[in-house]
C-alpha cells in the first residue's frame, strides 16, 4: 500500500481523554476513532490488525473442529426471560423496544440464542458433540466506559458454545478450548496467565480467565509461585486463620464504652487490641427484580480483612447489581444497627452473613449496636449466629496460599478471554434435550468460551510499545514492512524504493511504501509510531544500491544492499508472521 493513497491521520499530541498507553497510541496512530464515549470505529490500519487477530482465532478454533456461524446481535427478551437472565444480567444489558412495544436487547453474549438454536436442531445423541462459534459485535451499556477498547460499550468478541452428551464430554470440550486459547494468545504475542475465575452473570460451575499481564489491567490476580495456584482475586479462596487454641476459654460478654471509635483502627487503638481480634461490619440493602428494596444484609469479617463483594453476592445468590451499601439511618430503624458501632449481637430482621474464619476465633471485639459502645469477648455460637457462613474475604498479597500455605503474590492483568463450564444451567431452564441410546430424554451439557477481539488488540499494544510508539508482533501487525522513501523527488531513491516494494509484494510480504511528500523527520516519527516490524529506509546511498535496514523492536540499524535487505525482510516475516 502506498501511504500517499492511504486514509491515515496521525496525531502528535496525546488526546486529553486517553489515560493508558494502548488508548493513547491507538488514537495517535489513527487506528481507532471515537464516535461517542465507549464507542469506537476502526480505520484501515487498525482494522487490518483486528482482522489478523480474528484470522488467528478462526484458524485455531477450526483446528478443534468448531464451526463458525453468525447470529443476530438483536435478541428477543423472551429467551432471556426463559433463562432467568433478563433481570440477573442487570443494567449493562442494552434493552430496547420495537415499534410494537416488544422487548429486545443488544446481545452482550449469546448463551440463550445458541441454546435455542440447538434445542430446535438437535434431537439425538448421534448429533453430539458440537461446538459452534461466531465473531461478532457485542454491546454492554457500561456505566463508566474507560481506557478506550479495554472497557467499551461496543466491542468485537469471539463466543463459542459446546454441546455435549455428558460432563465427561464437557471436560474434553473445555480442555480443547483451553489449549486453543493458549495457542491463540501465544500467536498474538501476548504474555498471559490462565487463572481460575468467578463465573459472574454467565453462570456455571468452573471457569478460567486468560489474563494478559499488565499494570493497567482491571483484573487483579493472586498467584503462588510455590504450587502454581492462580486465580482472580474475586475468585481466590482464602485460608482461614488457625482457630483459637482449645485451652482459651470463652470469657463473659461485656459491653464497654468506646467514645468516637467508629473505625477498626480507632477501636483497636482505644482498647489496645490487635485488629485481628476485632470484627468488621458492612451493611447492605438488596433489591428485587422490580428494583424495590428486598432485605437488609449485615456482613461480618475479621477486622484486618477486606470484604470480597463477589463472594458476598455469590453467597447471597443474587446479581451484583441487586445490592448496594445501606442507608444506615433507615437500616437502624429496621434492624437495630448503629453506623460505626454495629456488631452481630442483637441484630434483627436482616440477613447475617459471617465469614468462615470467625466461628473458629474466640473473644473478639464487635460493635454493640449502641452509639459509642462495643462488646468484648464476642463468641460465635454463644453470642450470635450467621444465616450464611462462607468465605467472603479478599485473599491479599502476603496471605497464605489456600493450597500450600506459602505467601501469595498479586499482579494485574487484562482479561482477554474466559472459558466456562456451564453444565446444564441453560439447557435445564430452556429445556434443551437429546435422546440417548435408550431413547430417553437427557439434558445437553454446555460450555461457553469467549475472547475479546478488540480488547486483545489493546492488550497487545499495552505489552508492545515504547516511548516512540507501538512495536507490533509480526503476527498481528497491520503491515510487515515499511519502506521509507526519504526523497520522492530523487530518481535513484524512487527507483530503489519501487524495486524493494515490488519484490516484497511478489514474495507475499505486506508492505507499506511511504512515498508521501513529507519531511524525513515526519516519516521516521510516523514509522516508529505505527510500529511496523521492519523498516527499510531508502536515502542518499540509493545510487550505490545501499539502504538502511532496521527492526522496530531493536535500536541497531544496518546498511545493506538492496538485495540483502529484501532477502532479510522476507526471511524474518516468514519466520515470525504465524506467531509461533
Amino acid at each position: 500500500m502506498r501511504m500517499s493513497k492511504m486514509h491515515m491521520k496521525t496525531l502528535r499530541e496525546v488526546p486529553n481523554e486517553a489515560e493508558i498507553s494502548s488508548h493513547i497510541l491507538l488514537l495517535r496512530t489513527g487506528m481507532i476513532r471515537k464516535l461517542v464515549s465507549g464507542v469506537y470505529g476502526f480505520m484501515p490500519l487498525g482494522w487490518r490488525s483486528v482482522r489478523k487477530i480474528e484470522d488467528i482465532i478462526r484458524q485455531e478454533m477450526d483446528a478443534t473442529g468448531a464451526q463458525e456461524i453468525h447470529m443476530s446481535a438483536v435478541q428477543p427478551a423472551e429467551l432471556w426471560q426463559e433463562s432467568g437472565r433478563w433481570f440477573a444480567y442487570g443494567p449493562e444489558l442494552w434493552r430496547l423496544k420495537d415499534r410494537n412495544g416488544r422487548d429486545f436487547c443488544l446481545g452482550p453474549t449469546h448463551e440463550e440464542i445458541f441454546t435455542d438454536l440447538i434445542r430446535n436442531d438437535v434431537s439425538s445423541h448421534r448429533q453430539l458433540p458440537l461446538n459452534l462459534y461466531q465473531i461478532q459485535t457485542k454491546y454492554r451499556d457500561e456505566a463508566r466506559p474507560r481506557f478506550g477498547l479495554m472497557r467499551s460499550r461496543e466491542f468485537i468478541m469471539k463466543d463459542a458454545y459446546s454441546f455435549d452428551k455428558d460432563f465427561e464430554g464437557l471436560d474434553k470440550s473445555y480442555q480443547d478450548m483451553y489449549e486453543a486459547y493458549e495457542k491463540i494468545f501465544t500467536r498474538c504475542g501476548l504474555t498471559f496467565r490462565p487463572v481460575e475465575a468467578d463465573t459472574g452473570a454467565i453462570g456455571g460451575s468452573n471457569s478460567h480467565e486468560f489474563t494478559a499481564l499488565s499494570e493497567v489491567g482491571e483484573s487483579e490476580i493472586a498467584y503462588c509461585e510455590a504450587c502454581q495456584m492462580a486465580a482472580t482475586v474475586e475468585r481466590a479462596e482464602c485460608k482461614d486463620a488457625a482457630a483459637s487454641p482449645a485451652e482459651e476459654e470463652m470469657l463473659p460478654l461485656e459491653e464497654v464504652y468506646t467514645p468516637g471509635t467508629k473505625t477498626i483502627e480507632e477501636v483497636a487503638g482505644f482498647l489496645n487490641l490487635p485488629k485481628e481480634k476485632t470484627i468488621k461490619a458492612l451493611l447492605f440493602v438488596t433489591y428485587d427484580e422490580e428494583g424495590k428494596e428486598n432485605s437488609y444484609v449485615a456482613a461480618f469479617v475479621r477486622g484486618d480483612r477486606e470484604l470480597n463483594m463477589v463472594k458476598l453476592v455469590n453467597a447471597l445468590g443474587i446479581p451484583e447489581h441487586a445490592i448496594e451499601f445501606a442507608d444506615e439511618e433507615k437500616m437502624h430503624e429496621a434492624t437495630g444497627c448503629v453506623g460505626g458501632f454495629t456488631g452481630p449481637v442483637g441484630l434483627h430482621d436482616c440477613k447475617i452473613v459471617v465469614d468462615s474464619e470467625l466461628p473458629g476465633l474466640k473473644n473478639l471485639c464487635a460493635g454493640a449496636c449502641k452509639k459509642d459502645h462495643h462488646m468484648i469477648n464476642v463468641n460465635y455460637g454463644r453470642d450470635y449466629k450467621g444465616d450464611i457462613v462462607k468465605d467472603i474475604k479478599v485473599l491479599k498479597a502476603g496471605d497464605p496460599c489456600p493450597i500450600c500455605g506459602a505467601p501469595v503474590k498479586h499482579a494485574r492483568g487484562i482479561e482477554v478471554g474466559q472459558v466456562f463450564k456451564l453444565g446444564t444451567k441453560y439447557s435445564q431452564s430452556m429445556n434443551a434435550t437429546y435422546k440417548d441410546e435408550n431413547q430417553k430424554e437427557q439434558l445437553i451439557v454446555m460450555g461457553c468460551y469467549g475472547i475479546g477481539v478488540t480488547r486483545t488488540l489493546a492488550a497487545v499494544v499495552e505489552q508492545h510499545h515504547d516511548d516512540d510508539g507501538i512495536i507490533w508482533p509480526m503476527s498481528v501487525a497491520p503491515y510487515h514492512v515499511i519502506v521509507t522513501l526519504v526523497n520522492p523527488k530523487d530518481e535513484a531513491q524512487t527507483a530503489a524504493a519501487e524495486q524493494i516494494y515490488d519484490a516484497l509484494q511478489k514474495a507475499g510480504v505486506e508492505v507499506l511504501l511511504d512515498d508521501r511528500n513529507e519531511r524525513p523527520g515526519v516519516k521516521f516519527k510516523d514509522a516508529d509510531l505505527l510500529g511496523i516490524p521492519v523498516r527499510i529506509t531508502v536515502g542518499k546511498r540509493a545510487p550505490e544500491g545501499i539502504v538502511e535496514y532496521k527492526l522496530r523492536r531493536e535500536a541497531d540499524k544496518a546498511e545493506k544492499n538492496v538485495e540483502e535487505a529484501i532477502a532479510d525482510a522476507i526471511a524474518i516475516v516468514n519466520a515470525e508472521k504465524y506467531g509461533m
